[in-house]
């Protein structure tokens, strides 16, 4: 009985080696540089067990192989490359997108839990069709709507740092700026007054805490989905108490205004609203015609596609913000010369402005503007850009060719810092987002919304509220370092989509006395 025991064991063993290893000879065979990938874990062990970040990891490999286009990758079976040149950056992203319109992000994009048939994180038509619907929504008509939105939640922003300042207490500017950023999303997309800024308990605060919190249970879903995706296909990246959440809000909200547009003109009025139209279509990116023109397809709104585009609009709303204006004031606090610049760029706009933030006062800030983006291109809040490949690729200048399936990362947090591309990459220094120096540089070196088809969507509204944020700040504060704030910030390795910052990032805020004269003629020639 012993030995056939061990002679089951055995054959189990051996079948998940064959199984872990079945794919591992890809890049070998195609000649493609990589690290030696072990059973199961590919080269990607040191994530699946929370030691590096999916953009610690692309950025490891850019920087181990300095004299290649494109590096080998192993996430778990899944054979993946990390693009290194900017040039054939360009060419997935933008240039041969008909190859790689898919993110990848799900095993199947086909069946996806619900909350995730959401336009980050679809594929193929339905991503297709959601992109078609929701780009009304973020016109600049839309984006000037909301601004009185964030003007509320910008004075209650000043208010609380008020309280601190008053105090000589630091604040965390992370959750600082994440309630400020939780609150305007709250607004523009629920229609909800959440008050996260005043109020420690706010329920939805929790929630969006709850969508970026990785569990050890999340950590298992996602590396057991990942390594054997049929197996685990009915578990939930999300979990099932989430997403019950989500929807119960978004049933919540639907139900008071009975079910129809409320004429709030928020992001939930939109969504009822292309209920209200029935279906739409468009060309198929799947399926072809034999004249090679795509089949026509359709969509019609259900209940869990409002609730999915109003859980990523959120999510991606008020994280993605958060952490870009919260590492800019980091630099600022360290960077006194370019908090001065910064706020003598505001007080010149708004003096202009009757001294009240406005889309049009935002929109002239151009020192500030070059701050957030070199924010942003330091710490960019996503560390990484992903497409999956479709249908079989050449890689441009190679005789490689890759096959459908296999993943592309594009590491943004090595793009961004590498010195071939910014001098003294290291230096905070806004002035190399002057158009003169912009117009030297590779315009794919530089992606913190992507680019293509598959760019952020929000782009502009993250951009817009990022920037009437650290106006509010800058305009009435001076942000200084803590006793307790360091000097470098350490990105959380445990972090999925959107990087974070190891332990907060606690400054002092100031409350400011009038800048002389002599301060604003500083930026004036800008």
């Amino acid at each position: 009985m012993i030995m056939i025991i061990i002679a089951l064991v055995a054959v189990c063993l051996a079948a998940l080696y064959v199984y872990g290893t079945k794919t591992h000879s890809y890049w070998r065979d195609r000649g493609v540089v990589h690290d030696k990938p072990i059973p199961l874990f590919g080269t990607d062990a040191l994530r699946y067990f929370q030691k590096r970040s999916i953009a610690q990891r692309g950025a490891d490999m850019y920087w181990k192989y300095p004299n290649e286009r494109f590096v080998g990758y192993y996430r778990g079976i899944i054979p993946e490359l990390v693009i290194r040149d900017p040039e054939l950056v360009k060419h997935i992203i933008v240039t041969d997108f008909a190859h790689f319109y898919s993110r990848g992000l799900s095993p199947s994009h086909k069946v996806i839990e619900p909350l995730l048939r959401n336009l980050f994180f679809a594929d193929g038509d339905l991503w297709r069709l959601l992109r078609q619907r929701m780009t009304p929504a973020f016109t600049s008509g839309k984006l000037k709507a909301m601004f009185p939105l964030i003007v509320e939640r910008a004075e209650r922003l000043q208010a609380r740092a008020l309280a601190a300042a008053a105090a000589g207490r630091p604040l965390d500017a992370r959750d600082l700026m994440a309630r400020y950023t939780t609150d305007f999303i709250g607004a523009c997309g629920f229609g909800l007054d959440a008050d996260t800024l005043n109020n420690d308990d706010s329920a939805f605060r929790q929630l969006g805490f709850n969508i970026f919190n990785i569990t050890f249970r999340r950590a298992a879903t996602v590396l057991l989905k990942n390594l054997f995706p049929q197996v685990f296909k009915p578990l939930k990246l999300l979990g099932q108490e989430l997403e019950d959440d989500v929807l119960a809000l978004v049933n919540q909200i639907q139900k008071q205004r009975n079910y129809k547009p409320s004429g709030r003109n928020d992001f939930i009025d939109f969504l009822m609203e292309w209920q209200q139209r029935g279906k739409i279509a468009v060309e198929c990116l799947e399926q072809l015609n034999p004249d090679g023109s795509g089949k026509r397809v359709e969509l019609e709104m259900d209940d869990i596609l409002v609730a999915a585009q109003a859980f990523i609009f959120f999510a991606a709303g008020f994280e993605t913000s958060s952490s870009a204006t919260s590492f800019t004031l980091h630099q600022l606090a360290f960077h006194p010369e370019v908090q001065k610049k910064a706020q003598a760029d505001i007080d010149r706009v708004l003096a202009r402005h009757n001294n009240r933030l406005s889309y049009d006062a935002v929109k002239e800030m151009t020192y500030l503007d070059w701050v957030l983006q070199e924010g942003m291109r330091i710490f960019p809040s996503s560390g990484f850009l992903w497409r999956q490949c479709v249908r079989k690729y050449t890689l441009p200048g190679t005789d490689i060719t890759i096959d459908p399936g296999v993943r592309i990362t594009v590491p943004l947090v090595a793009l961004h810092n590498d010195p071939q591309y910014f001098d003294n990459p290291t230096e905070f220094r806004p002035e190399r987002f002057a158009p003169e120096e912009v117009a030297k540089r590779h315009k794919f070196v530089y992606l913190p919304f992507g680019d293509g088809p598959r760019s952020c969507i929000g782009g502009r509204l993250g951009q817009m509220q990022s920037m009437a944020g650290l106006a509010a700040v800058l305009a009435k504060f001076t942000v200084s370092p803590a006793e307790n704030t360091p000097r470098e910030l350490v990105s959380d390795p445990k972090a999925s989509i959107v990087q974070n910052i190891v332990g907060g990032i606690p400054l002092m805020f100031h409350a400011r006395t009038p800048l002389v004269a002599a301060a604003v003629d500083d930026v004036r020639s800008l």
